[in-house]
């Protein structure tokens, strides 16, 4: 990994910030990290949290629009430049800028050139010149990375593929899950019970009701699997549990909640939240492929590790890294996971398997392998009224979430949901 960039006074105002965002585009298009996981070594040497943000900013939109981008570069050139050229990213990072983050062209192009010092700076210059002059813009539906919009229109067919570059052209709205009914909280549309959506880059920390403790901020498609599972008074187990939206959720539902992670620091989060929501929960940290509970839980919730392909409309560097040895990967760990909790539950008690994922192998596929091996467990077919209107649970009673559903609301994530009960 290089090592993180110091700035210098050679560099002019400016340069700083992008030559982060460079650093972090490399990251995840070459090395395959997480945006938000190398955020921290390619900021190195950002003391203004300004610079930071914008950093993290310029490369979250070149990710989402990159093949559109990538696009309006190839039409101004001659010559192909490589994927990996140093021109080619400094010049999505200027387009991004003038097209999408409305910096003006001139400052947006002044301050990627020092990125190709002793590189084709003329060539970078002429090419974003040429597509001001041509009032360059983007397509309204994003092009989604090729293997990506192939393996999708195979699965779910081209109206979700389209569906899907609509979403990622805009931010989605900001959704709260609330503690209570009564609760003090920001004013938006609420499309179920203790919910409410927002627009985006509405403030959290200032909101009304946050340092109350009257709620959190989670995705509505993120909330439906504790959704599935409904109320309850009995042990319920929240398996992979940070950052903690559905333990919080279970417990203002009335579970006793046992939340278990492999990640202390990830844990840490769901504690401080515990503690601004009033709401308790025991928490665990161990892997749950060794761990084992003291006594079997009335109900278990695996919101398994997963592609994550789900979220792509806040994450799009998922869908340059999910690739199909990471998903296979993923759908090892979460069959083992699966596996090893089934033992955990009760006879008569209820397993809700769900990932992030628009994967059929980590979801449909992942649950009919589960279902054919044992035979001791059935599926639960979803309630109906605990789902938004426009989201109905498939033939089989399982819960599937789209690009294109609730899209006049402001859309959804991608999830799966399977509540499966454990025959007594």
């Amino acid at each position: 990994m290089p090592a993180p960039y110091k700035p210098t006074r050679d560099d002019p105002p400016g340069v700083p910030a992008r030559r982060a965002a460079l650093r972090l585009l490399d990251a995840v298009l070459r090395r395959g990290q997480a945006l938000e996981g190398a955020l921290h070594n390619a900021t190195q040497g950002l003391d203004n949290p300004s610079d930071r943000a914008l950093s993290h900013a310029i490369a979250a939109q070149v990710l989402r629009r990159l093949a559109d981008l990538d696009a309006l570069i190839d039409s101004a050139t001659r010559q192909a430049l490589p994927d990996d050229a140093k021109a080619r990213f400094a010049l999505r990072i200027a387009l991004a800028q003038a097209i999408l983050l409305e910096t003006p062209p001139h400052a947006a192009i002044s301050t990627v050139l020092p990125l190709v010092d002793g590189g084709p700076r003329k060539l970078v210059h002429g090419v974003f010149g040429t597509l001001m002059r041509q009032n360059a813009t983007l397509p309204d539906i994003a092009t989604l990375p090729a293997a990506v919009a192939a393996r999708w229109e195979a699965a779910w067919g081209m109206d979700m593929v389209a569906a899907a570059g609509r979403a990622i052209a805009d931010q989605p709205p900001l959704d709260l899950s609330l503690k209570a009914d009564d609760v003090e909280h920001p004013a938006g549309v609420t499309l179920l019970p203790r919910h409410v959506r927002v627009p985006a880059g509405s403030g959290v920390r200032a909101a009304e009701g946050f340092a109350e403790g009257g709620w959190w901020v989670q995705d509505l498609a993120a909330s439906l699997p504790a959704r599935v599972l409904g109320d309850g008074a009995g042990r319920v187990l929240d398996l992979c549990a940070a950052p903690g939206g559905k333990t919080m959720q279970l417990a203002a539902a009335g579970w006793d909640v046992t939340a278990l992670d492999i990640s202390e620091a990830r844990l840490s989060r769901l504690s401080d939240n515990l503690a601004r929501t009033g709401l308790s929960a025991g928490i665990v940290v161990a892997d749950a492929l060794t761990w084992t509970p003291p006594e079997p839980f009335d109900a278990i919730l695996i919101d398994a590790p997963c592609s994550a392909t789900g979220i792509f409309r806040r994450h799009a560097d998922v869908l340059h890294r999910a690739s199909p040895r990471v998903i296979a990967e993923a759908r090892e760990v979460q069959a083992a996971l699966l596996a090893r909790a089934a033992d955990w539950v009760r006879p008569g008690g209820t397993i809700v398997y769900a990932v992030c994922s628009l994967e059929r192998e980590e979801g449909e596929d992942q649950v009919a392998a589960f279902l054919a091996d044992r035979s001791d467990f059935s599926p639960a077919p979803a309630d109906p009224s605990v789902l938004p209107t426009g989201v109905a649970p498939t033939a089989e009673g399982f819960v599937r979430t789209l690009p294109g559903m609730l899209a006049d609301q402001g859309g959804l994530d991608g999830f799966f949901i399977a509540a499966m009960t454990r025959n007594a």
